[in-house]
């Protein structure tokens, strides 16, 4: 059975973004500014956060590496404290290619199609969702139109909890989870975040902090969402869902993951097993998300694997681990 052997960082950060790029190279951004990155399988990370980050005290939520030199970041917060930063020397040098300046918008996700072409969303910004695009690698971005987003719940939003609120999948297929509104709803955008249509999850909302929490789709039809309450101990029924149309409908999972999970990714070219983390642990599935246990105890907020079967975990106290057979 494999499970997760745990790396040891050097920190304390709390990870909730993550990209793996392969078994040997990935990328994980946290709290206090800090990101790392390993090529070697987690033996070593260098440390590659971006100067002044710490001083500033910017909330890394979500991190999308191309490869070991090529990867961007996502600030997360209200205002200024929203930015997105780009390398392509492995973290050596970062330049900002976006800095929100508009008080009413707060960023929580981020995410790539290609290495040129990509997307961000803000909470909603005088009642529907933002979305910004970029078609150069995040070197540039402009905020899209607003008016193919259907308007937001009262009270809804996006969680920045593992950098899957906003997920992709193929050339232009995009979903955007939500939750704090009277249900969590899953948004499905197929022409690059231009026109959107809502549907509701099975997973509660009704409360701030209840919700859809993260994403997975292996293909455009074939997607999983798990979320719940965030809070601790309070209990997170119906914590997954399944879809098997494109997010057009949701199906409750038979045995759903038994607490609030953050973070969800299948597992590299399988078509029934994924894995789900949060704080409480990790579960499994591998009837496409209809049914789910848990493997592991260990606290993590996000997930995420790679083509080779690379699969990497991270969370709080500087937690990584990669999934070993």
């Amino acid at each position: 059975m494999p499970g997760w052997q745990l790396k040891d960082t050097g920190t304390d950060a709390r990870f909730r973004g993550l990209s793996a790029v392969s078994r040997t190279t990935a990328w994980v951004a946290g709290s206090k500014g800090t990101v790392l990155r390993t090529s070697d399988g987690g033996r070593s990370w260098k440390d590659v956060s971006p100067p002044g980050a710490a001083a500033e005290a910017l909330e890394f939520r979500d991190v999308e590496a191309f490869d070991g030199r090529r990867a961007v970041v996502l600030a997360i917060g209200e205002g200024e404290a929203s930015r997105v930063l780009r390398t392509e020397d492995g973290g050596a040098t970062w330049t900002e290619s976006f800095r929100n300046t508009d008080a009413k918008a707060f960023y929580d996700c981020i995410t790539f199609f290609d290495s040129r072409h990509g997307l961000a969303m803000s909470d909603p910004v005088d009642g529907k969702y933002r979305i910004l695009s970029t078609s150069d690698g995040g070197r540039r971005w402009k905020v899209l139109p607003s008016a193919g987003m259907p308007a937001a719940l009262p009270g809804e939003a996006g969680f920045a909890a593992s950098g899957q609120c906003l997920v992709s999948s193929g050339p232009s297929d995009v979903w955007l989870a939500t939750g704090g509104g009277a249900t969590g709803r899953v948004l499905h955008s197929s022409d690059r975040g231009l026109h959107w249509t809502a549907a509701e999850s099975t997973i509660p909302g009704g409360d701030p902090a209840r919700g859809v929490f993260g994403l997975a789709f292996r293909d455009r039809t074939h997607g999983l969402a798990v979320g719940g309450d965030y809070r601790a101990g309070e209990p997170s029924p119906q914590a997954g869902a399944v879809t098997g149309d494109g997010g057009r409908s949701w199906r409750q999972s038979t045995t759903p993951p038994p607490a609030y999970r953050s973070g969800v990714a299948w597992l590299p070219h399988s078509r029934t097993a994924a894995l789900a983390v949060g704080p409480t642990g990790t579960d499994l599935t591998v009837d496409g998300g209809r049914n789910w246990r848990t493997v592991d105890p260990g606290s993590y907020d996000t997930v995420d694997c790679a083509a080779d079967f690379g699969c990497w975990a991270s969370g709080e106290k500087g937690r990584v681990a990669r999934l070993e057979p």
